[in-house]
Protein backbone atom coordinates (compact mmCIF):
# COMPACT_ATOMS: atom_id res chain seq x y z
CA UNK A 1 0.00 0.00 0.00
CA UNK A 2 2.87 2.42 0.79
CA UNK A 3 4.24 2.10 -2.75
CA UNK A 4 0.87 2.99 -4.26
CA UNK A 5 0.60 6.03 -1.96
CA UNK A 6 4.05 7.23 -2.98
CA UNK A 7 3.18 6.77 -6.67
CA UNK A 8 0.01 8.85 -6.30
CA UNK A 9 1.98 11.45 -4.33
CA UNK A 10 4.59 11.53 -7.11
CA UNK A 11 1.86 12.10 -9.73
CA UNK A 12 0.44 14.97 -7.67
CA UNK A 13 3.78 16.46 -6.61
CA UNK A 14 5.30 16.40 -10.09
CA UNK A 15 1.97 17.39 -11.69
CA UNK A 16 1.79 14.22 -13.79
CA UNK A 17 5.52 14.27 -14.53
CA UNK A 18 5.90 17.93 -15.54
CA UNK A 19 8.39 18.34 -12.68
CA UNK A 20 10.81 16.07 -14.52
CA UNK A 21 11.06 18.45 -17.49
CA UNK A 22 14.41 20.22 -17.77
CA UNK A 23 15.61 22.89 -17.64
CA UNK A 24 13.68 24.96 -15.09
CA UNK A 25 11.01 22.52 -13.82
CA UNK A 26 9.45 25.29 -11.69
CA UNK A 27 8.83 27.36 -14.79
CA UNK A 28 7.24 24.36 -16.53
CA UNK A 29 5.02 23.86 -13.47
CA UNK A 30 3.99 27.51 -13.55
CA UNK A 31 3.19 27.26 -17.25
CA UNK A 32 1.10 24.15 -16.63
CA UNK A 33 -1.03 26.12 -14.17
CA UNK A 34 -2.14 28.62 -16.80
CA UNK A 35 -4.43 26.36 -18.88
CA UNK A 36 -5.77 24.90 -15.64
CA UNK A 37 -6.58 28.42 -14.39
CA UNK A 38 -8.28 29.29 -17.67
CA UNK A 39 -10.35 26.09 -17.67
CA UNK A 40 -11.46 26.52 -14.05
CA UNK A 41 -12.39 30.14 -14.66
CA UNK A 42 -14.36 29.21 -17.78
CA UNK A 43 -16.17 26.35 -16.00
CA UNK A 44 -17.04 28.13 -12.76
CA UNK A 45 -15.56 31.60 -12.63
CA UNK A 46 -13.45 32.87 -9.78
CA UNK A 47 -15.16 30.71 -7.11
CA UNK A 48 -14.17 27.48 -8.85
CA UNK A 49 -10.62 28.73 -9.46
CA UNK A 50 -10.30 29.65 -5.77
CA UNK A 51 -11.66 26.25 -4.68
CA UNK A 52 -9.31 24.36 -7.00
CA UNK A 53 -6.39 26.45 -5.70
CA UNK A 54 -7.20 25.41 -2.12
CA UNK A 55 -7.44 21.76 -3.18
CA UNK A 56 -4.10 21.98 -5.02
CA UNK A 57 -2.53 23.56 -1.92
CA UNK A 58 -3.79 20.81 0.40
CA UNK A 59 -2.88 18.04 -2.05
CA UNK A 60 0.55 19.61 -2.47
CA UNK A 61 1.26 19.51 1.26
CA UNK A 62 0.30 15.84 1.35
CA UNK A 63 2.28 14.93 -1.78
CA UNK A 64 5.37 16.83 -0.61
CA UNK A 65 5.28 15.08 2.78
CA UNK A 66 4.98 11.70 1.11
CA UNK A 67 7.67 12.34 -1.49
CA UNK A 68 10.22 13.71 0.98
CA UNK A 69 9.59 11.38 3.93
CA UNK A 70 12.96 10.24 5.30
CA UNK A 71 14.97 12.46 2.94
CA UNK A 72 17.25 15.38 3.73
CA UNK A 73 16.06 17.42 0.75
CA UNK A 74 12.68 18.86 1.72
CA UNK A 75 12.16 20.58 -1.66
CA UNK A 76 13.42 18.52 -4.60
CA UNK A 77 13.17 20.31 -7.93
CA UNK A 78 10.75 17.78 -9.41
CA UNK A 79 8.04 18.86 -6.94
CA UNK A 80 6.19 21.56 -8.88
CA UNK A 81 2.69 21.37 -7.40
CA UNK A 82 3.77 24.34 -5.26
CA UNK A 83 4.37 26.40 -8.41
CA UNK A 84 0.94 25.42 -9.69
CA UNK A 85 -0.71 26.64 -6.47
CA UNK A 86 1.24 29.90 -6.47
CA UNK A 87 0.61 30.59 -10.15
CA UNK A 88 -3.11 29.95 -9.68
CA UNK A 89 -3.14 32.58 -6.93
CA UNK A 90 -1.36 35.05 -9.23
CA UNK A 91 -4.19 34.54 -11.76
CA UNK A 92 -6.77 35.45 -9.11
CA UNK A 93 -5.90 39.09 -9.87
CA UNK A 94 -7.45 38.76 -13.31
CA UNK A 95 -10.02 36.05 -12.62
CA UNK A 96 -11.87 37.96 -9.92
CA UNK A 97 -12.36 41.20 -11.88
CA UNK A 98 -13.19 39.27 -15.07
CA UNK A 99 -15.78 37.24 -13.17
CA UNK A 100 -17.34 40.20 -11.32
CA UNK A 101 -17.50 42.43 -14.40
CA UNK A 102 -18.42 39.82 -17.01
CA UNK A 103 -15.21 40.27 -18.97
CA UNK A 104 -13.78 37.44 -21.07
CA UNK A 105 -10.64 36.50 -19.15
CA UNK A 106 -8.56 36.13 -22.31
CA UNK A 107 -9.09 39.85 -22.97
CA UNK A 108 -6.95 40.46 -19.91
CA UNK A 109 -3.91 38.92 -21.59
CA UNK A 110 -1.45 41.51 -20.22
CA UNK A 111 -2.43 40.33 -16.74
CA UNK A 112 -1.64 36.72 -17.67
CA UNK A 113 1.84 37.73 -18.79
CA UNK A 114 2.47 40.02 -15.82
CA UNK A 115 1.20 37.38 -13.38
CA UNK A 116 3.46 34.73 -14.83
CA UNK A 117 6.56 36.93 -14.92
CA UNK A 118 5.98 38.41 -11.46
CA UNK A 119 5.27 35.02 -9.92
CA UNK A 120 8.47 33.54 -11.34
CA UNK A 121 10.42 36.62 -10.21
CA UNK A 122 9.14 36.39 -6.63
CA UNK A 123 9.46 32.60 -6.54
CA UNK A 124 13.08 32.66 -7.71
CA UNK A 125 14.30 35.73 -5.78
CA UNK A 126 12.42 34.82 -2.56
CA UNK A 127 12.08 38.29 -1.05
CA UNK A 128 11.14 38.70 2.63
CA UNK A 129 8.31 36.38 3.65
CA UNK A 130 8.79 34.17 0.58
CA UNK A 131 12.32 33.34 1.77
CA UNK A 132 11.12 32.92 5.35
CA UNK A 133 8.57 30.30 4.25
CA UNK A 134 11.16 28.55 2.08
CA UNK A 135 13.52 28.22 5.06
CA UNK A 136 10.91 26.31 7.08
CA UNK A 137 12.31 23.06 5.64
CA UNK A 138 8.99 21.22 5.69
CA UNK A 139 6.09 20.46 3.35
CA UNK A 140 4.11 23.49 4.48
CA UNK A 141 7.12 25.72 3.79
CA UNK A 142 7.52 24.22 0.31
CA UNK A 143 3.94 25.16 -0.50
CA UNK A 144 3.76 28.39 1.48
CA UNK A 145 6.68 30.15 -0.20
CA UNK A 146 4.91 29.80 -3.55
CA UNK A 147 1.57 30.87 -2.08
CA UNK A 148 3.21 34.05 -0.78
CA UNK A 149 4.98 34.59 -4.13
CA UNK A 150 1.57 34.15 -5.80
CA UNK A 151 0.02 36.74 -3.49
CA UNK A 152 2.87 39.17 -4.24
CA UNK A 153 2.38 38.56 -7.98
CA UNK A 154 -1.39 39.12 -7.69
CA UNK A 155 -0.76 42.40 -5.87
CA UNK A 156 1.73 43.36 -8.58
CA UNK A 157 -0.77 42.58 -11.34
CA UNK A 158 -3.42 44.65 -9.56
CA UNK A 159 -1.04 47.59 -9.17
CA UNK A 160 0.04 47.38 -12.81
CA UNK A 161 -3.60 47.27 -13.92
CA UNK A 162 -4.30 50.31 -11.77
CA UNK A 163 -1.45 52.19 -13.40
CA UNK A 164 -2.42 51.08 -16.92
CA UNK A 165 -6.13 51.81 -16.56
CA UNK A 166 -6.01 54.67 -14.10
CA UNK A 167 -2.88 56.69 -14.65
CA UNK A 168 -2.32 55.78 -18.28
CA UNK A 169 -6.02 55.56 -19.12
CA UNK A 170 -5.64 52.47 -21.30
Amino acid sequence: MRGETVNVARLVGTVCGIGYLRPAPGTWGSLAALPLAWAMHELGGFPLLALVTLIVFAAGIWATREMTAGQENHDPSEIVVDEVAGQLIAVWAISFPAWTHGIEITQLWPGWIAGFVLFRLFDISKPGPVGWADRRSDAIGVMLDDVIAGIFAAIGVTLLAGVAHGVLGL
